[in-house]
């Protein structure tokens, strides 16, 4: 797994969101371990592990202080993800985390605006932010399901600092 930054993340720039009521920032989940899997529909270390991974640390850690979101980046097949097929894609993969579709670049680059703010690799790519919202840990590719939970237990044993 790739070195902590222990950087504030930059604010993702989404252009949709799915299961959310509405928008959600970054600052709306400090207080948690907030884990970010950034993937494409299309990608198939994305469907073999990383979808399932999240929506088991989903249902296993949502209601103890990790907030999962997933982070729909394109930066291939364009055409063939569009918003209503992901739609369908969290209907079928039972997603109920909250997804976000990372914003098209504007200036007709295909790697969208999120994805280029952070400099990701490609997909699959794991994020762990801390409770403060500083990033502790990237990784591009599969992360192991016991380095990510050794990962997310250490984060969530840290004590919590009051906000400002």
């Amino acid at each position: 797994m790739n070195a902590a930054t222990d950087a504030a993340m930059p604010e993702w720039d989404v252009a949709q969101w799915f299961n959310t009521d509405g928008p959600l920032r970054l600052a709306d989940l400090r207080g948690q371990v907030v884990l970010i899997h950034a993937f494409q529909m299309l990608c198939p270390g994305c469907v073999i592990h990383a979808i399932p991974q999240a929506r088991k640390l989903h249902e296993l850690y949502g209601d103890q202080g990790v907030a999962v979101v997933g982070l729909h980046t394109v930066f291939e097949h364009h055409d063939a993800m569009q918003p209503h097929a992901l739609l369908a894609f969290i209907h079928e993969y039972r997603l109920s985390f909250p997804v976000g579709v990372d914003a098209p670049s504007g200036d007709g680059q295909p790697i969208p605006r999120t994805m280029a703010r952070l400099g990701l690799q490609g997909t699959p790519t794991t994020l762990v932010l801390d409770r403060q919202g500083r990033l502790r840990l990237r990784h591009f590719g599969h992360v192991d399901d016991l380095q990510l939970g050794v990962a997310l237990g250490r984060l969530l044993a840290e004590p919590a600092v009051a906000a400002d």
